[in-house]
């Protein structure tokens, strides 16, 4: 009777052990299964710009998102989602595996990189207008989104005069991109953000003070003598929307400094220009001023290291709790001020614009934008944000949108 109670408590042993390991492994297969991601867009030339979403993964943690040799960075919510941009290597062809990946979780998706026809017959050229005040845009895909840019041109019923698209200091010169761009009869509109992408606004290995003190030479040295050889006219848009507090380079984050902006700025400006980069234009471009902005006054390095100046400014009508709806002339009047005085005779720039249909006629500031910036001599172009992100700021938001748009447009194109 021992020998049939020891055989007992050995056969509820094991399986209570077995138990225990069932339920050790399976939180962890459930929580590396919880992972997934989606690619926007999914299918595309080879060199893309695409942005990874992702949701399932821990909270609040730092990952990468991988495509062959190359990761990029992302930084999840305390949701455990994120958004990270990333690119399809120049060089890849047909189905490309594409992996975020924190500590835990790990998910991939499947980019399609698209074969170029070649029975279909080419689309003419796109007419770039040669009015005065220019129009430019950005699209989700940036300039390699060619189907994007055909859109906005058939929307605006002219060729934008300029694309506006991004880089942070992870990339090199977008010698690619901007061939794009120019192959459309447009002018790159570069911003070159100095910090990692999905960072965060704490980023103490961007700080003002290390760009300033030489620590990213070489790299900014790189660009300059890529932007060189390239040759043709661009315009740098460097450290965009300093005077507000949402990215690491602004005066009131990061450990940074008053005055160290402005520094930072020439020392970047005189690295470039070192390389022979004469074909660039610097586009200095804070946000338009609001109560609590940094004054621009300190934030300006001066006449010799800008050639335009620029605001960037959106109607967000009723689409956030903190926002409501104003005409373009409070918008951008108050900053168009000010440019002038620090800049005086410097040909000024609205680098990013739209509005929001939440609240108001989003069809009427569209016309009353383009009258008001067309009336103003020194503004020699706006740039529409052409993406659905935090409200639908593109363009045919709506129909009756889209329709004033081209309109105003028409109307300044023959005044």
């Amino acid at each position: 009777m021992f020998k049939t109670f020891k055989k007992l408590l050995s056969a509820v042993a094991a399986a209570l052990g077995l138990a225990l390991a069932l339920a050790a492994v399976q939180p962890a297969a459930a929580q590396a299964a919880a992972g997934q991601i989606s690619l926007s867009p999914a299918t595309g030339p080879a060199g893309s710009s695409i942005t990874v979403t992702g949701s399932g993964f821990k909270a609040s943690t730092t990952g990468t998102v991988i495509i062959g040799s190359t990761t990029f960075p992302l930084k999840t919510t305390t949701a455990g989602t994120f958004s990270a941009p990333a690119t399809i290597p120049a060089a890849a062809t047909g189905k490309v595996t594409v992996t975020a990946k924190t500590s835990s979780v790990q998910a991939s998706a499947v980019f399609t990189v698209a074969v170029p026809t070649t029975t279909t017959t080419p689309a003419p050229a796109p007419t770039v207008s040669t009015a005065r005040l220019q129009f430019g845009a950005a699209t989700n895909g940036g300039p390699l989104a060619s189907a994007e840019l055909d859109e906005v041109t058939v929307l605006a019923g002219e060729a934008p005069s300029s694309v506006l698209f991004y880089k942070d200091f992870l990339q090199p010169a977008p010698i690619t991109e901007m061939n794009a761009v120019r192959s459309r009869g447009a002018v790159p509109l570069v911003t070159w953000e100095p910090w990692a992408w999905g960072g965060g606004v704490s980023q103490p290995a961007y700080s003002l003070d290390r760009i300033t003190a030489g620590d990213f030479d070489a790299y900014i040295a790189q660009w300059g003598q890529a932007l060189a050889a390239w040759g043709y006219p661009v315009r740098l848009r460097f450290a965009h929307e300093m005077n507000g507090d949402w990215y690491p380079w602004a005066e009131s984050v990061n450990g940074n400094q008053p005055g160290d902006y402005a520094q930072a700025w020439r020392h970047v400006h005189d690295v470039v220009e070192a390389q022979g980069a004469s074909n660039v234009s610097w586009v200095w471009s804070p946000n338009v001023p609001y109560w609590g902005s940094t004054d621009l006054a300190g934030l300006y390095p001066g006449a010799g290291y800008v050639d335009i100046v620029a605001l960037d400014g959106y109607n967000w009508g009723t689409s956030a709790s903190w926002s409501g709806w104003v005409s373009p002339q409070d918008l951008f009047a108050p900053g168009i001020a000010q440019l002038r005085e620090l800049a005086p005779g410097t040909p000024i720039l609205i680098a990013e614009t739209a509005s929001s249909e939440a609240g108001g006629d989003k069809a009427a500031w569209n016309t009353q934008l383009i009258s008001y910036l067309a009336a103003q001599p020194d503004v020699m172009g706006f740039v529409w944000f052409h993406i659905q992100k935090e409200a639908d700021w593109r363009i045919n938001s709506s129909a009756a949108s889209a329709t004033a748009f081209k309109d105003a447009l028409q109307a300044r194109r023959t005044s």
